[in-house]
């Protein structure tokens, strides 16, 4: 493993263990075994080395199973009853996961209150993680137009972080099952 690769791992472990507002870069590096300096080589910064850890190693973990979960969902099913198999029981999903979405989170909100680059950096790693949703539901459903795949590629990234905000502020609280969220989008539609 590389220094970058060390100082990801290392971020990452440091963030979990301490959380973002106690992580200093001398821990990073010392975790990763590396210089200080290394963090300004490689990321110009520990707030940039920190959204990197997390927007990208997390967000590849937790969007590989859920890709999965999708693909599965779709075999032998409408779009409605994959859609709601997808999010039925995705808890478990978040729970599998809890460590890096409550610090996804957190680095969403350091983010935010961080510099423009660190917001333009987020701004392009949504927009990934919606052109790979998009890219999916059209491969597991082609008779969708291509706008109607990005919408409903939206409608998941966005369900997503909703979700995963309100397991980890209530994990007690049931999350609305597929179903229920079938149902919604169904009451909200035009009848032809």
């Amino acid at each position: 493993m590389g220094n970058r690769e060390a100082l990801l791992a290392a971020a990452r472990t440091c963030v979990y263990q301490r959380g973002f507002a106690r992580t200093t870069a001398r821990d990073i590096a010392t975790e990763a075994g590396v210089s200080l300096a290394s963090i300004g080589y490689h990321f110009g910064s520990k707030e940039r080395l920190l959204t990197e850890a997390f927007t990208h190693a997390t967000g590849q973990v937790f969007g590989d199973e859920l890709a999965e979960r999708i693909r599965r969902a779709a075999r032998d099913r409408s779009r409605a009853q994959a859609f709601a198999e997808t999010w039925t029981g995705v808890e478990e999903l978040f729970a599998r996961h809890r460590d890096g979405i409550v610090a996804s989170a957190e680095n969403l909100i350091r983010s935010h209150r961080s510099m423009a680059a660190d917001q333009h950096h987020m701004a392009s790693v949504h927009e990934h993680a919606i052109a790979g949703f998009a890219e999916l539901i059209s491969e597991m459903h082609p008779a969708l137009t291509e706008p109607q795949a990005r919408a409903i590629g939206k409608l998941y990234f966005i369900l997503m972080n909703g979700l995963a905000l309100q397991w980890i502020s209530d994990p007690t609280s049931p999350l609305p099952t597929g179903e229920e969220l079938v149902t919604a989008i169904a009451a909200l539609a035009p009848h032809s």
